[in-house]
């Protein structure tokens, strides 16, 4: 089936409105000549004159009274479904967003990522999907469930949007009374006691290696775990080492374990935690809602 123009549907409707050709066409920006060939197409695609001269005037026909009120309402609609790109009702959006992160992100940042979401949008869920080990970033942000993702290492395609969160870096952590404390930690007591690796795929090796090797040791990983809080609870009871980011140790401390952190003495490059999200949210104005409160609610300190 043919659509008609839908420019004669916003002409008729200043045309009803103004009741005038010449009222009409400086709405529109037209001539006063374009206007009324403007109307001869209204008038041929209705089969109604819709305007007729009654003295040096023009008056609507019944038909054109009939359809006023039904023309005013669907060029509203029709200008909402361009306005919506630019504008949310955050007080009444209801609205479950879903992000996928690890444990250490959602500690330091979820409730308050809740409460400034709340602020503005009372009615909104918000939903933390746990990591997997399959490396299918690419496809959650794809299927359209999964709203953004936040990591440090996510290995995504092409098309797919980021954005930096914030940057941190690595320091150790270990009981309080740990041998490592007797002396200045260096590469080589470092690498002499066991560690843990914290890796939702169950990799033992990484930056922390690389740069050992450089010095010409080798760390042990005893213990991998996929999240951050169950190798916490393994320190105190142990010689395990956590390397671990240091923006966690706020946290850390609220929990009341008697652990106690030290520099690594390894040259490190900083860790650049990022959000990802698929282009399909890029101008949904309730996405970049979440995605700038997100990225403010990094910004403060946890």
């Amino acid at each position: 089936m043919q659509l008609p123009d839908m420019n004669l549907l916003v002409a008729l409707d200043a045309l009803l409105d103004e009741g005038s050709v010449v009222g009409a066409a400086q709405r529109m920006n037209l001539s006063p000549a374009a206007m009324s060939r403007t109307l001869g197409r209204i008038r041929d695609a209705l089969g109604d004159p819709i305007l007729v001269r009654a003295g040096r005037g023009l008056v609507p026909t019944p038909r054109a009274l009939a359809l006023r009120e039904q023309v005013s309402v669907l060029v509203e609609q029709a200008g909402q479904v361009f306005r919506s790109a630019d504008t949310v009702d955050l007080a009444n959006l209801d609205r479950a967003f879903n992000i996928r992160t690890n444990d250490l992100f959602i500690a330091l940042y979820g409730a308050q990522l809740l409460r400034m979401m709340h602020e503005q949008a009372p009615r909104t869920v918000l939903r933390f999907i746990p990591e997997s080990p399959g490396g299918d970033d690419d496809s959650v942000l794809r299927d359209g469930r999964t709203d953004l993702i936040i990591s440090s290492t996510v290995d995504l395609g092409p098309e797919i949007k980021v954005q930096s969160l914030f940057q941190t870096f690595y320091i150790g952590l270990a009981r309080q009374d740990h041998p490592i404390f007797a002396e200045p930690v260096t590469a080589q007591s470092f690498a002499s006691y066991p560690q843990i690796s914290v890796s939702r795929r169950g990799r033992a090796n990484g930056p922390i290696d690389v740069e050992l090797a450089h010095c010409k040791v080798q760390r042990r990983v005893a213990l991998i775990t996929p999240s951050f809080h169950s190798a916490l609870f393994s320190l105190p009871d142990s010689d395990l080492i956590l390397p671990m980011p240091a923006n966690i140790l706020s946290s850390v401390s609220k929990l009341g374990l008697p652990l106690r952190s030290f520099e690594i003495p390894l040259a490190l490059e900083r860790v650049n935690v990022m959000q990802a999200w698929h282009p399909r949210f890029d101008s949904d104005p309730a996405h970049r809602w979440l995605r700038q409160t997100l990225k403010a609610c990094c910004g403060l300190e946890p």
